[in-house]
């Protein structure tokens, strides 16, 4: 989606302010005891109170309101009935349709104070993408962007999935361009301005890139058990720094 008017604008971040409190709201209830199932729940409910849908049940064959996806999950996890445990690590990925317009994005919070690998690694994950986005700028190409995101999380001793990518977004959830999360500076699809982007990455403390596909049909797991963090924000390219439609940069990533 490419934004043409300030009216199209507002509605494209009404829409995500309520997706940022919905979000917000189901990270609270990340706590030991508490199932990712019950949140999933909750993520129902109030996609009802603010009379929004839920976007990823409009995927083909996915029966959830949420991805969540804890510890070596990286991607597409299944809210399944598993407590959760101090040490976890769990990413939330959402998206409501508010007035015909999609949302998507993701946090990941550490169940409790984290261990020193799983601090470092949610840190190499955050920052990865909230550099990277900052390149979403007019004349710059998806490749800066993945090229970011892949230095960032190399220089800290881990690495990126590559399999999985960022996109537009707008009238439909997965629009062009796709976003890679490695690439080579000034290659790819060049950015103009208004055009709408969830730019996000899986960062793994893992051998390789490969997953497994659990027998679920979704979630997509580590293939050495290593952990992954998700981070993802909706951006719209502008001339000299992004518009950030999902402002979750003062987010604690402890709960």
């Amino acid at each position: 989606m490419i934004i043409h008017s300030k009216s199209e604008e507002r509605k494209i971040q009404k829409g995500c302010d309520i997706s940022v409190d919905i979000l917000r709201s189901l990270g609270e209830e990340i706590k030991e005891g508490n199932t990712p199932l019950e949140i999933d729940r909750k993520a129902g409910l109030l996609c009802k109170k603010f009379r929004v849908k839920p976007a990823f049940k409009r995927v083909k064959g996915y029966n959830f309101n949420t991805c969540i996806s804890v510890n070596d999950v990286a991607v597409h996890g299944v809210p399944k009935d598993i407590p959760f445990k101090k040490g976890d690590l769990v990413s939330i990925d959402f998206g409501i349709i508010y007035k015909n317009i999609y949302t998507d994005h993701c946090w990941t919070w550490s169940v409790g104070k984290p261990n020193e690998k799983n601090s470092k690694l949610l840190n190499a994950g955050r920052k990865a993408v909230e550099s990277a986005m900052m390149n979403a700028v007019v004349g710059k190409r998806v490749g800066d962007i993945g090229y970011e995101m892949e230095s960032v999380a190399q220089e800290s001793g881990f690495d990126t999935l590559k399999m999985f990518v960022g996109h537009g977004i707008g009238n439909i959830l997965h629009d062009d361009p796709e976003i890679y999360a490695y690439g080579e500076k000034d290659t790819g699809d060049e950015l103009v301005d208004g055009m709408v982007l969830c730019i996000e990455c899986q960062v793994v403390d893992d051998i390789g890139s490969d997953v497994i596909i659990d027998d679920d049909g979704w979630s997509a797991r580590t293939v050495n058990g290593g952990n992954s963090v998700m981070f993802e924000y909706m951006v719209i390219v502008r001339a000299d720094s992004p518009t950030i439609l999902t402002d979750t940069r003062d987010w604690s990533v402890v709960v």
